[in-house]
């Protein structure tokens, strides 16, 4: 009798993918981050699940972002096989700071969205580890 190999669940898939060699780092002069172009990441969950889609959700004024009147942040979904994870990210500036509500423009809100967007990957499995703070995937450590 042949044995089936269990199939592997979605964050299993996307959690062994090596990302190291996409991987930026910024320095904010206070502290050096990690992360991973939003393209990339898309790329890589579509290819594993062409089926996988991605929501912006609009605040009740039709906008990208939400607000408590003096900062602002981004609400996103990523959908793979029925499941949905959603990430919020505040809109930030390059040191990593929140941006005043009257200085923000649309490029600081599409930023955060592609952002957050890779985050939602992220936790589908996607680089997580990066995150975590580790250099590679569980299996390759």
């Amino acid at each position: 009798m042949a044995e089936t190999k269990a199939k592997k669940s979605v964050f299993q898939t996307l959690n062994a993918i090596n990302v190291q060699e996409h991987v930026e780092v910024k320095d904010t002069g206070r502290v050096k981050l990690s992360y991973l172009s939003w393209a990339w990441a898309w790329a890589e969950v579509k290819k594993a699940y062409p089926e996988a889609f991605y929501t912006i959700y609009e605040n009740a004024e039709g906008l990208f972002y939400h607000t408590d009147g003096r900062t602002a942040w981004v609400k996103t979904g990523v959908t793979i096989e029925g499941i949905e994870h959603i990430e919020y990210l505040p809109v930030m500036d390059n040191r990593n700071n929140s941006i005043p509500l009257e200085k923000l423009t649309s490029f600081d809100v599409n930023k955060a969205v592609q952002r957050s967007l890779t985050k939602a990957c992220a936790r589908h499995g996607l680089g997580l580890y990066i995150y975590a703070g580790e250099d590679l995937p569980e299996e390759e450590s």
